[in-house]
């Protein structure tokens, strides 16, 4: 991940960035920062909040490695973080699944011939939650999360009767279980709406009304980025030496309202560290295993060495829970920038789904283990006894934690 930096108000009250020792080689599996430089209640955006203040430690007082692009010229970008070539420009036609996997070999962009459709983990690190959600009526100050600088950006075509937020991107990453009806199913990410999501990969629905699910695609080569290597430290932490980042091994098996997730992070020491912090969206997403869930696995979407409070879940059936990030996911809705925050769902990302004949809502695997969504930050989770959005998102508030420290920093206590 490279050195973070941690934002505190100097003698004359102005903010600046304090660097952290770097780490002592380059690392292979960096994380991007997620470019969120505002702070947040659980409304609006706010002043940046002090130590031992309310709201300290969130995504905004932690800054890694800074967005960086090189546009080639060639119809072709760099990111110089992770070294990964990226098409720059969109194809004239939205894909299914099995057209985005197979069009990479017949794409010459810059030319090159070894283009690839990229992994959940790689198309994850172009995210950028300087954005803001359209979802809803009259959204206002439209911002999508990706660098329109550099990449090619589309909103849904409302003309055409697409939602502004369907905007999705194929990864290559399929779910190892099923989603909504028992359907095939591939992760994607959203740019218009800043989440990862599971979208069916081959045709759905009853007889005569099928649908095949078609998206944008962003082809990338360069070798294969997000591979992780664990080390039990045998002291209630795991090290990640391909971030550099150390984890909490185990979550407390306590859930905790956004406000409550910030200040049980800051206040942590665990094997004689107390520079502990509640992750960004990117560092929490860099440990999801996606080679697991419930449905294959039996596990959370997690590797092993890390311990996940098994929960009951909404259905009452057993299940694995949703854990909280620093980072707020910004609305363009007038009135509301800031009520809610980004989560990883390591278990199923459950929702209540309205039954073909409208009469009854089931609750099903909608976007699958290892989605990002977001929840609010407080609140009362029995007011939203069908869930938020159009899948009916079950809505929790009380996530678990799993807090980070940067493994080449700070001294033991």
């Amino acid at each position: 991940m490279g050195a973070w930096k941690k934002r505190v108000r100097d003698a004359t009250g102005l903010f600046m960035l304090i660097a952290a020792p770097a780490l002592a080689a380059a690392v292979p599996y960096p994380l991007p920062d997620t470019d969120q430089s505002l702070c947040f209640d659980t409304v609006s955006v706010i002043g940046m909040p002090e130590p031992g203040e309310s709201f300290y430690g969130q995504d905004a007082h932690y800054c890694g490695l800074q967005p960086s692009y090189a546009n080639n010229g060639d119809g072709t970008v760099t990111d110089l973080n992770t070294g990964l070539m990226w098409q720059q420009g969109l194809p004239p036609e939205k894909m299914s699944w099995e057209e985005a996997v197979n069009g990479a070999d017949t794409c010459g962009i810059g030319g090159y011939s070894d283009w690839r459709l990229p992994t959940i983990k790689e198309l994850y690190s172009l995210i950028r939650f300087s954005g803001t959600d359209p979802s809803g009526p009259d959204p206002q100050n439209l911002i999508p999360f990706i660098d329109t600088d550099y990449f090619e950006f589309q909103y849904g075509d409302t003309l055409a009767g697409e939602r502004l937020i369907d905007a999705q991107y194929w990864s290559s990453t399929a779910y190892r279980g099923l989603t909504m009806n028992g359907d095939s199913t591939a992760f994607g990410v959203n740019f218009a709406d800043g989440r990862i999501k599971g979208y069916p990969s081959r045709e759905v629905g009853p007889p005569g009304r099928t649908f095949l699910m078609r998206s944008f695609v962003r082809y990338v080569r360069s070798d294969c980025y997000g591979q992780n290597q664990f080390v039990d430290n045998g002291d209630g932490t795991v090290t990640d030496t391909a971030t550099g980042l150390m984890w909490q091994q185990a979550d407390d098996g306590t859930g905790r309202n956004w406000e409550e997730a910030l200040a049980f992070a800051e206040d942590l020491c665990l094997a004689g560290y107390d520079d502990w912090r509640l992750p960004n969206a990117h560092e929490l997403q860099s440990i999801v295993d996606y080679e697991r869930s419930m449905q294959a696995t039996g596990s959370p979407a997690i590797d092993p060495v890390f311990d996940c409070t098994l929960i009951t879940d909404e259905g009452g059936g057993p299940n694995f829970g949703f854990y909280w990030t620093g980072t707020t996911h910004r609305s363009a809705m007038p009135g509301d920038d800031g009520g809610f925050a980004v989560y990883i769902a390591f278990g199923e990302a459950l929702g209540w789904m309205m039954t073909p004949d409208s009469t009854s809502r089931l609750l099903r695997d909608v976007h699958g283990a290892g989605a990002q969504r977001s929840d609010p930050k407080t609140g009362d989770p029995s007011r939203y006894p069908h869930g938020h959005g159009p899948q009916g998102d079950v809505v929790r508030i009380y996530n678990f934690v799993r807090c980070v420290r940067d493994s080449g920093t700070g001294t033991m206590t």
